[in-house]
């Protein structure tokens, strides 16, 4: 099974290029999709995140306040890495299994903290949506309703974009427009058809 690793920065627009591989009939198994539903009531990242930050990160419906925590981990870098050491791990073999399970001719694995999490080491290839930082901050702020400062903060959390470009086996610009994602994404699908053949 072919295994494409779909990457890039925050609000580069790596959920609109799932959703065409979707819709070309490809399997996409998606990382904050998996993360989600490890932090559901409960369940043990839950009781472990839970146990390290406290019950102040819970919203009144005992489900966690993500953009609580999100704000913490921006602004306090061991709070950051506490939440990966209880994350990445599960969201990491919830990926390879997941991918074991698939039917299509290749399969995305979406995972925007692919260097972080080491992923890269269990796909095939790379590929990396690609946008300036001056349209991802202007999206990001759109996107999340966020002020500049911490959309800011955010971006420069992850992988740098020039990191991911000396990673990336493939690149799709996106900073053009729906239309000319979509049309790099079909021919890249054709390419990956073949590999996968």
């Amino acid at each position: 099974m072919l295994k494409i690793g779909l990457t890039g920065g925050v609000a580069s627009g790596k959920s609109t290029a799932c959703t065409v591989f979707s819709q070309l009939g490809i399997a996409v198994i998606d990382a904050d999709e998996i993360a989600r539903d490890l932090v559901e009531i409960g369940k043990p990242c839950y009781l472990n995140i839970i146990d390290i930050f406290g019950t102040e990160f819970l919203s009144k419906n005992q489900q966690l306040d993500r953009s609580k925590l999100r704000q913490l981990i921006f602004s306090d870098h061991v709070a950051k890495q506490k939440l990966e050491a209880i994350l990445h791990p599960s969201i990491r073999q919830e990926l390879i299994e997941r991918s074991q399970k698939v039917k299509s001719a290749y399969c995305i694995l979406a995972v925007p903290l692919l260097i972080e999490t080491n992923m890269d080491a269990a796909i095939d290839r790379i590929l990396m949506i690609d946008i300036t930082e001056k349209n991802q901050l202007a999206r990001l702020c759109e996107r999340d309703h966020l002020a500049p400062k911490l959309a800011n903060c955010m971006i420069h959390q992850q992988s740098s974009r020039l990191q991911l470009l000396a990673m990336a086996d493939d690149v799709i610009s996106n900073n053009t427009g729906i239309q000319k994602l979509e049309n790099s994404i079909r021919l890249l699908h054709e390419t990956y058809l073949e590999i996968a053949d």
